[in-house]
């Protein structure tokens, strides 16, 4: 029971300090709020990036076109050759017919000239149309594939796959970067604002001391605080994230630019990132008042 009290009685003197000490607490939850801000815009980005990466992985497709005079024989041969490849994850063979009949279908300007050509007319060629394992060895994989008799042509958007790829993976990794040094400069910003509340509550502190308050007695409080300080803090940056992104989503139908960049569903994506920043500045908070008191009170 003493306990509890102990405890509670920690929350109050806290709460308390916050208030009294406003203009620190203030400063203390800028620094916190600014950060989150721009964690959760990391976090965001980052997590799109990745979606925009996958997005592009799953739709490229490398497009074989056989010569046009092959037979069933050469097909055999060509897709003997393609399971001996290490990075074939699946292929589909569309005849040239089939070809005709999607251009007939998919264009009406189109469907007037190539209905008209019979079978021996048609200029097409049977395609193979293949998924890869790994895109990063795409253009390895498309050169051995060329290499293999009765090719013509092999496409894959050789140079923009790559780039893209490259793109997406350096705004990634600068964004983790970005996010990481931002919350270390937190905790030291915060390490620093509370070391001149504890300056200014010399007296208080020493007072504790004279009627024996042990050195966990002391030090509770300013660790509550520095939760409260997180928990504030990260009010408008979940507010930020939450409807901020949503918004974002809505305006722009879902995709950014193009259908092949799409953006994450705003639900649950933007509760779990709101979940990762309250977390973050609790625990930023926390360690921030934790190596302040143990740093400057040398308890």
């Amino acid at each position: 029971m003493k306990l509890f009290r102990a405890f509670f009685r920690s929350i109050r003197d806290a709460f308390k300090s916050v208030v009294r000490n406003f203009s620190l607490s203030l400063a203390s939850i800028s620094c916190i709020t600014i950060t989150l801000i721009i964690i959760a815009s990391a976090i965001l980005i980052s997590f799109n990036v990745k979606n925009f990466t996958t997005e592009i992985e799953n739709d490229v497709t490398i497009v074989v076109f056989l010569d046009y005079d092959v037979v069933e024989e050469d097909r055999i041969n060509f897709e003997n050759e393609i399971k001996k490849l290490d990075n074939i994850d699946s292929y589909t063979f569309k005849s040239k017919s089939e070809v005709t009949q999607e251009m007939i279908d998919e264009y009406d300007t189109f469907g007037e000239i190539l209905s008209s050509w019979e079978e021996n007319e048609n200029p097409l060629k049977d395609t193979y149309n293949i998924k890869v394992l790994d895109v990063n060895k795409i253009g390895e994989t498309a050169s051995l594939i060329k290499k293999i008799d009765r090719v013509s042509l092999v496409q894959y958007g050789e140079g923009l796959v790559e780039q893209l790829l490259q793109v997406f993976g350096a705004v990634q990794n600068i964004t983790i970067i970005a996010a990481v040094s931002l919350i270390l400069v937190t905790v030291f910003l915060i390490i620093n604002t509370i070391k001149l509340t504890i300056f200014s509550r010399k007296r208080e502190i020493s007072i504790m001391r004279l009627v024996g308050a042990s050195n966990s007695r002391i030090k509770f409080p300013f660790v509550i605080e520095g939760i409260i300080l997180g928990i504030i803090g990260s009010i408008i940056p979940i507010v930020f994230t939450i409807w901020g992104y949503g918004s974002l989503y809505t305006h722009f139908g879902g995709q950014l630019f193009s259908p092949i960049i799409k953006l994450v569903k705003p639900m649950p994506f933007a509760m779990y990132t709101s979940a990762i920043l309250l977390i973050t500045g609790v625990i930023v908070g926390m360690i921030g008042s934790a190596r302040a008191v143990r740093r400057y009170i040398k308890i």
